[in-house]
């Protein structure tokens, strides 16, 4: 049986003794990463329920921020908490200590659990970056062949016209696309001799008259560039989002750490308070708690 009564065992009161029970730290470890595991999973489950690909539905870009943030804290809170605890708990029992090394060391126990938990997720977190990082560069493939059809299209937009298709328009296609991909990459506009001479080519080969052309050239120009804009918002958007991302993971880890810590120094308290009792003295300390719950057991 075990009770609430203090008592001081001379089993690990050496002075050379560990001050590590290594044993109670790979456990809370353990149990921070399984349980970090299992909230970061159900969060995802959550996360795509309130998610939809359809536009206009589901739950808002900032919403779903706001939640994912929360989500963190709340998986480090209770994954480090349980993780320090259990390492304060399930810790060897330190007697003849002075009582704020005792706490500095339970505190120690908490930090170091979290510590292992973290390392743990960490390469679990590489070998999903590793992954993504392959699927990114498939996107980039994929993205830059978006890129060359979108350019391909702004091209083709330029030598539409009424009557039958030419027949011979690599040439042309390739001089437009150069043109246009040399504005882009300078960022600027068509040089005056780029536009008259893109303009004298969609005029030869659309039967537009030469102001017609200068309008459709301004016209897809402006689309280029606009398209150009919006790359450059999304990709300043997913800049700041990767940068609160890693800034709120900064907190969380911090708060880990913390209540981690904190729950060791508990799980501790509560280990020091246990009283083991062997023989015949259960019996007795169980009839005698029956009879007189506040009287003390002799």
């Amino acid at each position: 049986m075990i009770t609430t009564n203090d008592y001081s065992p001379t089993l690990d009161a050496g002075p050379n003794r560990s001050g590590v029970s290594w044993a109670a730290i790979f456990a809370g470890a353990a149990a921070a990463a399984a349980l970090s595991l299992i909230l970061v999973v159900l969060g995802a489950g959550l996360g795509f329920a309130a998610t939809s690909p359809w536009a206009n539905e589901g739950a808002s870009a900032k919403a779903l921020g706001i939640s994912t943030i929360i989500w963190l804290l709340l998986t480090q809170i209770l994954a480090s908490g349980l993780g320090g605890y259990l390492a304060g708990r399930l810790r060897v029992k330190w007697a003849n200590l002075h009582g704020d090394e005792v706490y500095f060391r339970d505190t120690a126990h908490g930090f170091l659990s979290w510590a292992i938990a973290t390392l743990v997720a960490a390469v679990l977190v590489v070998g999903t970056v590793g992954s993504m990082a392959g699927a990114g560069v498939q996107a980039g493939a994929v993205a830059a062949a978006n890129s060359d059809a979108s350019m391909g299209y702004f091209v083709d937009s330029l030598f539409r016209g009424e009557g039958p298709a030419p027949v011979s328009d690599d040439a042309a296609n390739g001089v437009a696309a150069r043109i246009l991909a040399r504005s882009v990459t300078q960022d600027r506009a068509l040089a005056p001799e780029d536009h008259a001479y893109l303009a004298q080519l969609v005029a030869q080969r659309t039967r537009l008259t030469q102001a017609e052309a200068e309008a459709r050239v301004d016209q897809v120009v402006g689309q280029v560039q606009q398209a150009k804009v919006e790359a450059k918002q999304a990709a300043d958007t997913a800049a700041k989002v990767a940068a609160w991302t890693a800034l709120w993971t900064f907190v969380a880890l911090l708060c880990g750490a913390f209540f981690a810590s904190f729950a060791a120094l508990f799980g501790g308290r509560q280990r020091d308070q246990v009283r083991w009792l062997e023989g015949d003295n259960v019996g007795y300390a169980d009839r005698h708690a029956a009879r007189n719950p506040a009287a003390p057991i002799r």
